[in-house]
């Protein structure tokens, strides 16, 4: 590629970003403090971006794709093979936590989530299984209402939590989470696999025992 297209299409993503866009990553920046040596000499700041522009991870014409409940499947063989991965070459400690990630993004996307009282209101949902290091043995995107699990009477919460911990059942791990993931009902069916669990509740939630108010 010349250099003449190459500035053009400099040009061209100067101009998006004065329209608003999102602008590209910082590692090509004057500004020695900001700038990373590796970007500039390996790849142009304009190639960079062109590149993106076309970056592709499914086969639009690929047969059995589902598009229409599956929000993420222009990505979903790529996140699938990352998560496969996080597990594979991997074995947790004995202490677990699973909770929820917020990752700020402003693109157009059907799942983006608008969650006002998070400092990153605009933002992606996505819930992690974290060992005691940090490390993610794996997560999920949170896509909407999953109507399939609706149907099968358990809760979103309860559902997410069980699809994590799939790959530690019968080892004897313990588990932390918060009063937004914990139920009886929840806990009940892990011990089953043994996997224990810990955490704040909420009193209220219709899933607590009646008898579970400590007032009484």
């Amino acid at each position: 590629m010349d250099s003449d297209s190459d500035e053009d299409k400099y040009h061209a993503t100067q101009e998006s970003e004065d329209e608003g866009e999102p602008r590209p990553p910082s590692r090509w920046s004057s500004p020695s403090q900001l700038r990373i040596p590796f970007y500039g000499q390996t790849l142009a700041r304009a190639r960079h971006c062109h590149i993106l522009c076309f970056l592709h991870f499914m086969d639009n014409g690929r047969i059995g794709v589902d598009r229409t409940d599956d929000k993420l499947w222009k990505i979903r063989d790529l996140f699938e093979i990352i998560g496969m991965n996080f597990s594979k070459f991997y074995n947790p400690s004995e202490l677990l936590a699973v909770d929820e990630v917020i990752v700020k993004f402003k693109g157009k996307i059907l799942f983006n989530q608008y969650i006002l009282k998070k400092c990153k209101r605009f933002s992606i949902k996505m819930f992690k299984l974290r060992d005691s290091t940090g490390y993610t043995y794996d997560m999920n995107v949170y896509l909407g209402k999953d109507r399939q699990r609706a149907a099968q009477h358990l809760s979103a919460t309860h559902a997410t939590v069980t699809n994590l911990t799939r790959g530690v059942e019968g080892f004897g791990h313990k588990l932390y989470m918060d009063k937004f993931f914990s139920s009886p009902d929840l806990f009940d069916d892990l011990a089953q696999k043994k996997i224990t669990c810990c955490g704040t509740v909420r009193l209220h939630r219709k899933v607590m025992l009646k008898d579970s108010d400590p007032r009484q």
